[in-house]
């Protein structure tokens, strides 16, 4: 397996991973078929993404096809502009083989490179894996975002999730 970031020209490959995820996931934002970007669409995100040093997507690529990803955004304003929101999807048959570890794990040495002091995300609480996998990675939960979601008829809370870089793991903020 390779990780790498995405690139302009990976739009409809990387289009068809998000649309896959949402399938394949009762935890993601987006239900099957809700994702109604084009390929066009997709291209300029990532055109804007080139542009954007604070913000980036990582895929991890088996046999030239995407399994999954990790959307790093760094936040925009003064105040929290040492942020950085995170989403992540892994294909079905990709998830628990070290796929998540290895996005983390990428994404937390670009985080550094570029001192970002708080690494942030939610998370469906009944996504057990997914918060195990957080946990692992040294994520805390800090809050509930109570009936945040409405999935397959009920309602769903979800977990504030964060991790700050201390200064000794040179993550110090800007």
């Amino acid at each position: 397996m390779k990780i790498r970031e995405v690139k302009v020209g990976d739009e409809e490959q990387f289009l068809i991973l998000l649309r896959k995820v949402d399938q394949e996931s009762d935890f993601m934002l987006y239900e099957h078929g809700e994702r109604k970007a084009t390929v066009e669409q997709q291209k300029n995100v990532l055109i804007g993404l080139e542009k954007d040093e604070r913000s980036t997507f990582f895929v991890v690529e088996q046999e030239g096809e995407f399994v999954g990803y990790l959307m790093a955004k760094g936040g925009f304003a003064k105040r929290n502009q040492h942020t950085l929101y995170l989403v992540i999807g892994i294909i079905r048959e990709y998830r628990g083989k070290g796929v998540g570890t290895m996005l983390f794990s990428a994404m937390e040495k670009w985080a550094r490179k570029r001192q970002f002091h708080r690494l942030e995300l939610k998370v469906v609480s009944k996504n057990e894996a997914a918060v195990g996998l957080y946990k692992k990675m040294g994520f805390e939960i800090e809050g509930i975002k109570r009936d945040s979601l409405y999935i397959k008829g009920e309602y769903a809370d979800e977990y504030y999730m964060a991790k700050l870089l201390t200064n000794n793991e040179k993550g110090t903020g800007l």
